[in-house]
């Protein structure tokens, strides 16, 4: 090789751009998941009610909805520690043959409570004038942040006493932890469902309540690479 040759090897050789090596290779590697769930008692109770008028003014018609929402606002904040917020307020024609032949006004509430006894006595109350149209039950965020954490560590450990069993069958002394997910499911509402539209009566008896219970599932699923 010719001192021009040489020159030439070298600067390729020491301006080249560095080759990365290659990753190691990884051998022996598991997918596994488990799962822990349990059932909670509900401890949230929340009650929907309507109130409707239908009449030819439209302007009359909201004005009584306005006042009867107001009252049942009103007795709800009576009671410390329950949640009330008005929702969705509707104004719809009615029809006769293809003509309108008035006009229909609705507004809803929804109350939250704890307290599942003292809500249903409520109830009582607000049906002289509004319609219960629906209950429904879950899970605190407290109790399910509180419950889930127990079930992270229950879910873990089902998953580490499953790696242990998979790298002792498949004749491994341990394994070595790669990867590892965890999601939650479950404690959504569970509804007890109602449809009671017409003129409330001037009495009514606390509907049926049974708070009931709902499941919380956490999974857990990674990868391993047994050693």
């Amino acid at each position: 090789m010719n001192r021009t040759n040489l020159l030439v090897l070298l600067s390729v050789l020491l301006f080249a751009p560095l080759v990365p090596a290659a990753e190691k290779a990884h051998y022996d590697r598991v997918t596994l998941s488990a799962t822990a769930s349990d059932m909670i008692a509900n401890d949230t109770m929340a009650a929907t009610l309507t109130r409707e008028a239908q009449g030819k003014e439209t302007a009359a018609l909201a004005d009584e909805v306005n006042r009867q929402v107001e009252w049942a606002v009103a007795e709800v904040k009576k009671h410390p520690g329950f949640k009330v917020r008005t929702q969705a307020y509707n104004t719809w024609p009615v029809y006769n043959k293809n003509v309108v032949t008035g006009w229909r006004v609705s507004q809803s509430i929804r109350i939250e409570s704890h307290d599942a006894a003292a809500l249903s006595k409520l109830l009582e109350t607000l049906q002289k004038r509004l319609n219960l149209t629906g209950i429904s039950f879950t899970v605190s965020p407290a109790l399910r942040e509180q419950n889930e954490n127990a079930l992270i560590s229950r879910a873990i450990e089902a998953f580490k006493k499953r790696a242990d069993i998979i790298a002792r069958d498949l004749g491994h002394k341990g394994y070595r932890l790669v990867k590892l997910n965890v999601s939650t499911t479950g404690g959504g509402p569970v509804f007890q469902a109602r449809a009671m539209m017409a003129e409330a009566a001037p009495a009514m008896a606390a509907p049926a309540i049974e708070a009931g219970e709902s499941r919380l599932s956490v999974s857990v699923n990674g990868e391993i690479e047994l050693r």
